[in-house]
């Protein structure tokens, strides 16, 4: 009978691709209580925080002969960063957590300028991705200070037109952005409060 205890991770995975479950009971013991401490620390709860690495150990197991990892220990900590966000916008978690999260994210912002340039990146890859005509009318409005009247005598187009195309390129924008932040703020949370 193998002694699970001294392989290494790398030793681990190949037996778990194998579908060996001594091997996937190993790697649950070594790796719960840190995946466990990570996503209580971002999200406060107990409960959710065990879901999270359920969630991550049974997604593990179910995938295990698709995936293919490099580093065990930062594959299972980025597949509870995932899930933890998971959680977060599936509403799993209280008020408190979001008040906490917002006075992180602004202290982050400041206090990070690499994280703020990632956020800055991401904000000009999703004007780039707007269509054509919504791309043109946000630039105008937001970086031309021209009014929604003014941007439709210059595009020949109707003033409800404009809103419609500013309406819809703001909610694409924000959307991305609400997601770059709350991937930004967990991973970064999570490294600050380890």
């Amino acid at each position: 009978m193998q002694n699970y205890l001294i392989h290494t991770d790398d030793q681990l995975l190949q037996l778990l691709y194998q579908s060996d479950e001594a091997a996937f009971a190993e790697i649950y013991n070594r790796y719960w209580k840190p995946l466990y401490t990570s996503a209580h620390n971002i999200l406060q709860l107990r409960d959710a925080a065990q879901d999270v690495v359920q969630e991550v150990f049974i997604s593990l197991w179910k995938r295990r002969q698709e995936i293919k990892v490099d580093i065990l220990q930062s594959y299972l900590h980025q597949a509870v960063r995932f899930q933890v966000f998971k959680a977060i916008r599936a509403e799993k978690t209280d008020q408190l957590f979001f008040n906490r999260l917002s006075q992180i994210s602004k202290d982050i912002l400041f206090e990070d300028p690499v994280l703020f340039k990632e956020l800055e990146s991401i904000y000009k890859q999703l004007i780039q991705s707007l269509p054509p005509d919504e791309q043109e009318i946000f630039l105008l409005h937001r970086d031309g200070g021209l009014t929604y009247k003014q941007i439709a005598e210059q595009k020949n187009i109707s003033v409800k037109t404009v809103e419609k195309k500013m309406s819809r390129a703001l909610k694409e924008i924000r959307f991305g952005m609400d997601d770059a932040m709350m991937v930004a703020v967990v991973t970064s949370a999570s490294i600050l409060l380890k």
